[in-house]
Order: C-alpha cells, then structure tokens, then sequence
C-alpha cells in the first residue's frame, strides 16, 4: 500500500469515528455537557440555602439568626465568603490573617449550625470575570440551593457589590446544562434574595421578607461575639479606636468589647424590626407582629424565582416566637 493509499485510509477511518460519535450524542443526549459531574447533593424534603458573603463574618451579620431558624428546623445552610478577609485588620494581614479569620468563622458556624466554607481570594481583589460567575455557579448547583443570598449590587465595598453582582450573573446559568458543564444544572429555579442595608442609591432596600429572630438573637450575638479580630479589635479601621487597639492585648478590655459588640447586635436586629414593622405584620398577623423585638429582612431578585407568600412561609422560617405567643 503506497503513501497516498495510506493517508486516504486514515482520513476516511477518522471521518467515520466521529460520525459515528457524532450519532451517538444525537441518540443520547446528556442532560449536561457530557462530563462526569461532581456530585450534586439529592434533594431529602429540607430546604437548602447559600448565602454568600463577601468578608468572613458578612453572611453571619445579614442572616444569622434566620440561619439559625433554619437549621433548628432541619435545613440545611452553607455560608460561603467570597474571599478570605487577609486585608481585614489594623495591624496584621496575609496567610496568618486569613487563618485567623477562618478559624473565627469556623467557631461562629458551630452555635450557628451552619456549614461555612471560605474562598481563597484576597480581600478588596474579588473582581466580577467569568472565572467567578463558574465559582458561583458550581457552589449553587452542588448545594442543590432552593435560596441564594448576597450583598445587593449598591454598597460601599467592592466585594460586596462584586458578590451581588456575581449572584445576579449566576441567577439564570444555574440551569445552562453547557456553562461549567462538569456540575449538573439546576432543574428548579432557586428564589434569590438580597440582604438589607441602608443605602439609598440609585434604589434602596425593599423589604419583601421579614423573619422574626427573637428565639435565635442570642445565639447570632453569641457567634459574632467571636470574630473578635472584626469586632472587639474593629478590623481594618480599628486604629482610629483606643479600645479596639487595646483590645489585641488586654484580656479584659476584649471582654468589654465582646459585650458591647452584643448589644449593638441586637440593636441593629431591633431597629429593622421596627422599621419594617408592617411587613412583619403582614407576615406573621397583627398579634405576633407588633410583639416581634427582633428581625432581619431581605429583598427578593428578580432575577430568580418570585415567590408567593405562601412560598414564604413555607421556604422560611416563619413562626411566632416564644416571646410572642
């Protein structure tokens, strides 16, 4: 067989193997890209829910006590920061700052009943690219999630817009079978929620979910209490605070900044539910409405699924607290 018989036969040869796999996928097609998928976890009747958090203790601070509403009733809750807080103190930063930081979050989980995992991307550096759309797509889909929660896309730390932003981007390519096709899609449409804050432009915080957290507000203090590098130390601008420098040092000075980190805790659950009041009421009936002393708030995207109120009250944890009944 001389030369140019030879190179015909391959060149053909070749042409019907990948008709044939060509064939193959038609008459099988795969409900994702074609890849072995990392394991999506099945759904078991609970309630599965992400929350991402730009620093690690954002998530802790925007939805602590509904987290731990939530896993008291059995669902299950994952908190992911999108980077690892190595900026986030006065006086010291890099590796030893993110192990730190880490561990602070690590312990927070345990009262929380939370699962809490941490990215490795340097704090103040989360940038809104295609690499991270992936990291938010995979992370939502291998959690299975019925609810994503973030920052909302106004705020005043770049990680914190980049992390609503990357929610929104992540919000319709959950269920895209052929972007990051090494995770199977989604085949529910979570509801996407952001968590509240006090800016005003361009638009501010709806309040379209309310949970009452009276019975989890000690266990929320309590675990914040513990990122003392954040709170009783003041994190990245705790300099310009004498008690928050002394604080690193003295035993005792930490223990008074614990404190007041509790209560002002519980005055910032306080304030949002009095000043969504009449959503509470709406949601819980006017009895147990007025009588809620604590509260955190979230605003539904629309990017995601819109639930009704009857999706409310089954998705969240809405039940009069002991205090209130």
């Amino acid at each position: 067989m001389n030369q140019r018989v030879q190179i015909c036969f391959v060149m053909v040869l070749a042409w019907v193997l990948c008709a044939t796999t060509a064939f193959s996928q038609q008459q099988s097609p795969k409900p994702y890209g074609g890849t072995v998928p990392d394991a999506q976890i099945p759904d078991d009747g609970k309630i599965r829910i992400v929350n991402f958090g730009a620093h690690p203790d954002d998530a802790e601070i925007r939805a602590g006590g509904t987290a731990v509403l939530w896993a008291e009733r059995g669902d299950h809750v994952k908190f992911v920061s999108t980077t690892n807080g190595d900026i986030g103190h006065w006086s010291e930063a890099g590796g030893p700052l993110a192990l730190r930081r880490y561990r602070e979050v690590q312990d927070a989980a345990k009262i929380l009943g939370v699962t809490t995992v941490v990215w490795d991307i340097h704090d103040g550096e989360l940038e809104p690219n295609l690499q991270n759309r992936l990291k938010f797509t995979r992370e939502i889909r291998l959690w299975n999630a019925d609810i994503v929660i973030a920052h909302r896309p106004n705020d005043y730390h770049p990680d914190h817009r980049y992390t609503g932003v990357l929610m929104q981007d992540s919000a319709y390519m959950v269920g895209v079978p052929f972007l990051a096709p090494d995770t199977p899609p989604l085949r529910k449409t979570p509801v996407f929620l952001y968590s509240s804050d006090s800016f005003q432009k361009p638009n501010p915080f709806t309040a379209d979910i309310v949970v009452a957290i009276d019975d989890a507000i000690e266990k929320k203090a309590a675990a914040l209490s513990l990122l003392d590098s954040q709170f009783s130390e003041g994190g990245a601008l705790g300099y310009m605070n004498p008690r928050a420098v002394a604080a690193a040092t003295d035993v005792a000075v930490r223990d008074a900044q614990r404190q007041r980190s509790v209560e002002r805790f519980k005055s910032q659950a306080a304030s949002i539910a009095d000043k969504y009041r009449d959503k509470l009421v709406e949601l819980y009936g006017e009895e147990v409405g007025k009588k809620v002393k604590y509260a955190e708030a979230f605003e539904v995207c629309e990017y995601g699924r819109r639930p009704s109120k009857e999706d409310i009250l089954k998705l969240f944890p809405i039940s009069a607290p002991k205090s209130a009944r």
